[in-house]
């Protein structure tokens, strides 16, 4: 059969030669499609039909034009620099340009030992890797830069972890697989002219209008820090929680990517952690932020002699970016959290009252343990006048009445007479305030089917419903309830290496 027509472009493994290893995936016994995406396909502009797609997506049969490569990177894990990891079990395979004339990388997660895996087999699982499909294609329905899911192939092979589970390929689709850690391995082991190439590239393939600035690699920080604000601001507003924000899991393109220990939040909670190996809290939901702004700082440390020549110079410029990280979030997030209370008007006077509103807001929900997801979603049918329900959420009325009253307030004073002002609201809110999001338990329970029943039918389900998490269709209606009651105090997520 002649190879599937892929556009391969592979300016990684032929800009940065000495950046990588050069790995062939392991061959699997009997290889089974159980995701593909087809839509994300076709932005890709593959043309697979036709094809094997099991042996092509298990490594089996790569197709022509595939350079397979392991990169290199090091990295901060839970605050521990380790100034080798690498990627112990995926490979890239090769870049692509999508039909909006953007490079993706199109890497294979599982798919067995490469020169970093140290002691791991190099192997992966079918709850995690579809787990990457459920969160990925939430994330992106939910408008959150995320790396996707392009397949997952069953191996036909056993992997041993805590008990025995079924194998698994993952074929993951990025803006780039170029992490702070990458950079933090180059400044550890290689040259400055290393980082620099590193520094380049990376410019010219996700900030290109930095390549001609007067000091393009303190652009080039300012350029990830704001990417990094946006996207920590949005987590934040679906109640999204990483679980391990180590400096190998942040992407310089502003990219969500690795969803193994990631939670959603349901009982609003700021000190909410569900890793099971985040025991003192680091990386807690409301942690959030201040790690982003702590793994910028480890960026802006191989940054340096870019910077400036004069050591002092670069890090009174680095710091003075880094230092600016809290106002660049706080600016996303107000702007997340006044298009979430259906509020139009951001002009920078009724700034400090409107983050006392959202504030409220949240600490009402924290005292009464409200379902997060939901109250966002009811205060839109507030915003229409139907209180039944936001009202329903609450165990008791305290605080409730008197925080609708300021909202109303603030609503009626931007509406200037409009008598559609309520409807439109309303519908502006829904847009925003997702109904459906990856609840938990039924995360927990289609994974569990599929890996230990072989069946996919609670996981295709599911994924339907987080393709459209904006819309209130009553045969879904059970993907918007919140876990059963005690679910959520138990409940831990692990990384599924």
């Amino acid at each position: 059969m002649p190879s599937a027509n892929i556009p391969f472009d592979n300016s990684y493994a032929r800009d940065l030669q000495g950046f990588y290893e050069s790995c062939q995936p392991a061959k699997v016994q009997a290889p089974q499609l159980l995701f593909f995406n087809r839509g994300l396909a076709e932005t890709l502009r593959l043309e697979l039909d036709g094809f094997d797609l099991a042996a092509m997506f298990s490594g089996n049969e790569l197709p022509a034009g595939a350079q397979p490569i392991a990169q290199a990177y090091a990295g901060h894990q839970f605050g521990q620099f380790n100034p080798q990891l690498g990627d112990g079990r995926a490979l890239l395979i090769g870049e692509v340009i999508d039909i909006y004339g953007q490079r993706r990388d199109i890497a294979l997660k599982g798919s067995g030992r490469t020169p970093f895996s140290r002691r791991g087999d190099g192997k992966a699982a079918v709850g995690p890797m579809l787990r990457e499909v459920l969160i990925g294609e939430a994330m992106h329905a939910l408008g959150i830069p995320a790396t996707r899911a392009l397949a997952v192939v069953a191996t036909g092979e056993p992997v041993y972890r805590e008990r025995v589970l079924p194998g698994a390929i993952l074929t993951r689709v990025a803006a780039s697989h170029l992490r702070v850690g990458t950079f933090q391995y180059f400044a550890a082991h290689g040259t400055v002219g290393q980082v620099r190439q590193l520094a380049d590239y990376a410019i010219a393939r996700h900030y290109p209008a930095l390549q001609d600035a007067d000091n393009r690699y303190l652009g080039f920080l300012r350029a990830v820090s704001e990417k990094q604000a946006a996207l920590i601001a949005h987590w934040m507003h679906v109640g999204f929680i990483h679980g391990v924000m180590n400096t190998d899991n942040m992407a310089i393109s502003g990219e969500t990517i690795d969803f193994g220990p990631c939670a959603f939040l349901e009982a609003y909670d700021p000190r909410a952690v569900f890793s099971s190996i985040d025991e003192l809290g680091r990386y807690a939901y409301s942690e959030q932020p201040s790690i982003a702004q702590w793994n910028l700082s480890r960026l802006a440390e191989t940054l340096l002699p870019l910077i400036d020549e004069d050591e002092t110079r670069a890090i009174e410029l680095a710091t003075a970016v880094i230092d600016e990280f809290s106002d660049r979030y706080r600016h996303h997030w107000i702007g997340h959290a006044r298009a979430k209370l259906g509020l139009h008007d951001t002009s920078r006077t009724r700034l400090h009252s409107d983050v006392l509103l959202a504030g409220n807001w949240l600490d009402l929900l924290h005292a009464q343990q409200v379902d997060y997801t939901l109250a966002w979603r009811y205060l839109a049918d507030a915003a229409e006048g139907n209180e039944a329900r936001l009202r329903s959420l609450f165990a008791g009325q305290p605080g409730l009445d008197g925080w609708l009253k300021h909202w109303r307030e603030r609503c009626a004073a931007e509406d200037s007479g409009n008598a559609n002002a309520a409807r439109e609201r309303a519908e502006r809110m829904r847009k925003t305030n997702p109904w459906i999001i990856p609840r938990n338990h039924r995360v927990e329970a289609a994974l569990a089917t599929a890996s230990d029943k072989g069946d996919l039918g609670p996981f295709e389900a599911l994924l339907n419903s987080l393709r459209k998490p904006f819309e209130e269709d009553p045969a879904l209606a059970p993907y918007a309830e919140p876990a059963p009651a005690g679910f959520m105090a138990e409940f831990k997520t692990f990384c599924g290496t």
